[in-house]
């Protein structure tokens, strides 16, 4: 076969090669058409990759295995076994003596031993309709002939891993896969990042969004660095806005020639990346990118010594928003969306709950952080900003419940928003805005007049996650299975005005706090009634304790309170403080004995007995039918569920935020490492399976608190599958859970007929 059916110049490349040189490899060859600056390189078509599976004899294995790696994606272990098997053939079969001969001479042309970037083009990448973005395998800094042979292998074989199976399976692409390879001349960059020609996040096609950090761009694309973010007008140019990342390190090409990462000094963190000059070269560039190929286009660019380089461009897959029009306010802060909705209000800037006072009704209250003492505050404001926090902080919970607007994890709001200035919060997008801005109002379109649709009936139940009773009447009235989670903390808050129960105490006013719990448990079991309601007991942390009014003299200081002194541990060390609790409870349940009690953060097993010990000789223990239930959150539940149930314990919650935290060691409410937190990573799956399957196995309840049932449906697939009983999320997300879970039930069950008739 000639040379060009294996490698092809990528200068001779273009679009309608797609098919041969995967998109990345043909959208490159258009750039070089629109006499764009591209590295020098070529393609190893497709072709390579076929002839060398069928000369290695393993291409017929290779489809039968992908057919059934396809079909058990959900199946976390199953997966990986056969993305292993899958792998393991492609690297036996390595690269035919031929596809070797014809990337090798190529290679030779670049110049002896010249330095590449190796990044893989399967086809259907960096399509309109599936980008594959930073799926398959780049390799940075290759050098040699066996260090390229070698890296073309890894391509090949990232054809094979569990998150490209498992999005080609989400996104229904079942043909067998292939892979083109581009090889280019390795851009030693100063600074690097992506270039989106149109706004990703609003749809907004009048301006480009371009992010940029120094060194090689892997640190942009990966997310592992905050990079600069900058907003241009596209038809004039004009700068909009600009948010200076903190870019702690930096990857350089090491004096061995390979990656090597820098740590960078706060001021240079803080520095701005892109100078006007360069940026506006770089949205000159995207917007080149974007006339020639005729849509939107996500691109990646490299400086280096002053020179600018396109090194990818693929068409925006995710514009589905409507175009914005051009005359757009300004961003004032960017943070994560942790509440929807939009208010417009002037800004009040609080440093401590203490001036909530402060605070007009109707103000957009701004806080560097936020906790439980800040609920009076929240409930007068319009919306709510905070510098820290990530999606499962405090103020993102309150806010989602309160339904207040809410956007957390700015960094740097309390600085930036002035008090007085008259601001939008748009909890959608995560954004504040200048200005007062009304949402657009929805689109009325006369109809003839239909039943409401029908409730979706699922065998998993839906329970509502709730914290304070202001709203039990209203979500009680959904079609809600009861309440799977209902914290304690923002109550007791309220019970104790702002003071430690134990100032409460040594001043005799405990039964002050007992009787404010009763009256707002109560109304909560109330309203639900007789549907079950469980009341999570107190987890306060040391720090949240400490910040109440006396705290200091009766808390300890901990380096690390999240895994500190709290939860079961705390109850059997301070059984007084306990048995207020469990009054209160006991009361409650005179009325509503619908009203069941759970153990929160259970370390170890002589703890919980304790604990139970403890509930067992109180009030509350005495009452018939009272259900006993764990928190699921320290990974050690999956080793000691057993004996839990056998002390008693007939249900099991997963707190999936703390789960997810403790089993991949970031911390849930960070802005910066927002990314890790992943309830859908393998491990945590494995550690949920694990609990559900023991809950199966004993015949007690299984339950999961969080978001994620209801925002990822392939998540909830996972847990119907593992035989879950019931999941609990937000009110405002209680639909949407239903919706995904009986799809989910739909497939189990359609699934389980075929296999019957087969």
């Amino acid at each position: 076969m000639a040379n060009t059916t294996y490698v092809r110049d990528i200068s001779t490349l273009r679009i309608a090669d797609a098919e041969d040189a995967g998109g990345k490899g043909a959208n490159m060859g258009e750039l070089v058409a629109a006499n764009l600056p591209v590295p020098p390189g070529f393609v190893i078509m497709r072709a390579s990759y076929l002839d060398s599976m069928r000369a290695g004899g393993v291409d017929a294995e290779l489809s039968a295995l992908h057919r059934e790696a396809l079909a058990a994606y959900t199946d976390t272990a199953r997966l990986a076994e056969l993305c292993e098997r899958l792998q393991a053939l492609v690297q036996k079969a390595g690269v035919a003596e031929g596809v070797g001969d014809a990337l090798l001479a190529k290679y030779r042309e670049l110049g002896a031993d010249t330095l590449v970037a190796v990044r893989s083009s399967a086809t259907g990448e960096d399509s309109r309709d599936a980008s594959f973005a930073g799926m398959n395998r780049t390799i940075t800094n290759v050098r040699g002939e066996a260090g390229l042979i070698d890296a073309v292998q890894k391509c090949w074989m990232s054809l094979f891993s569990p998150r490209v199976i498992t999005y080609r399976a989400s996104r229904g692409i079942t043909a067998d896969p292939a892979m083109a390879v581009v090889v280019q001349k390795m851009i030693n960059s100063d600074k690097a990042g992506v270039a989106f020609t149109a706004d990703p996040s609003t749809g907004a096609q009048d301006r480009l969004v371009i992010e940029g950090a120094f060194g090689l761009g892997e640190v942009v694309v990966s997310g592992s660095v905050e990079p600069d973010t900058y907003v241009v007008a596209k038809e004039t140019l004009r700068v909009l806005d600009v948010r200076l990342g903190h870019k702690t390190f930096k990857i350089v090409r090491g004096p061995d020639g390979r990656d090597t990462k820098v740590q960078l000094s706060e001021e240079e963190a803080a520095a701005r990346v892109l100078d006007d000059a360069e940026l506006r070269r770089v949205a000159e560039l995207a917007i080149a990118i974007e006339r020639h190929n005729g849509c939107p286009q996500d691109t990646e660019w490299a400086i280096e010594g002053g020179q600018a380089y396109l090194v990818q461009a693929r068409p925006i897959t995710t514009l589905d928003h409507p175009a914005a029009t051009s005359e757009q306010p300004a961003v004032l802060a960017r943070g994560l969306a942790a509440a929807p909705g939009m208010a417009s209000g002037a800004v009040r800037v609080l440093e401590t709950p203490d001036e909530g006072h402060r605070l007009e009704d109707g103000e957009i209250l701004v806080a560097q952080m936020t906790n439980p003492d800040w609920l009076p505050t929240i409930r007068r404001a319009a919306a709510l900003v905070t510098d820290t926090g990530g999606m499962t902080c405090h103020a993102a919970i309150v806010a989602r419940e309160l339904g207040v607007p809410c956007v957390v994890g700015t960094r740097t709001a309390t600085r930036d928003l002035h008090e007085g200035t008259v601001v939008t919060v748009d909890g959608n997008q995560g954004r504040v805005l200048s200005g007062r801005i009304q949402p657009a109002a929805p689109t009325v379109v006369d109809r003839p007049a239909a039943s409401a649709p029908a409730v979706e009936v699922t065998a998993t139940k839906i329970y509502v996650n709730l914290a304070m009773p202001d709203s039990a009447e209203s979500v009680a009235a959904q079609h809600v299975d009861g309440v799977g989670l209902l914290r304690a903390e923002f109550m007791l808050t309220e019970a104790l005005s702002g003071r430690h129960p134990r100032d409460l105490i040594a001043h005799g006013e405990q039964a002050s706090m007992v009787d404010a719990m009763v009256a707002s448990v109560g109304r909560i079991g109330a309203a639900f009634a007789p549907r079950p309601v469980i009341y999570r007991t107190t987890d306060f942390r040391s720090n949240e304790f400490r910040g109440l009014s006396g705290g200091e003299s009766y808390e300890p200081v901990e380096h690390n309170p999240m895994i500190g002194y709290r939860g079961c541990y705390r109850y059997i060390k301070e059984p007084d403080l306990f048995a207020l609790e469990l009054e209160a409870l006991a009361r409650v349940r005179e009325q509503s004995p619908n009203v069941h009690v759970m153990i929160p953060f259970v370390r170890t097993r002589w703890e919980l007995e304790e604990c139970l010990s403890l509930i067992d000789a109180s009030p509350l223990g005495r009452q018939r039918g009272l259900h006993r239930w764990v928190m699921a959150e320290v990974p050690s539940v999956v080793h000691w569920l057993p004996e839990y149930i056998g002390m008693g314990v007939d249900g099991v919650s997963i707190g999936s935020n703390d789960l997810t935290q403790l089993v991949l060691g970031v911390d849930r409410d960070s802005d910066i490492c927002a990314e890790l937190f992943d309830e859908s990573d393998p491990a945590v799956l494995d550690a949920i399976g694990q609990i559900i399957s023991t809950a199966r196995k004993f015949g007690i309840t299984s339950s999961l608190c969080g978001q994620a049932p209801s925002t990822k449906p392939a998540f909830a697939e996972h847990l119907v599958r593992m035989g879950i009983t019931s999941v609990s999320v937000n009110p405002d997300a209680v639909d949407a859970a239903r919706r995904v879970i009986a799809a989910a039930e739909r497939r189990v069950v359609l699934e389980a007929a075929r296999d019957q008739r087969a």
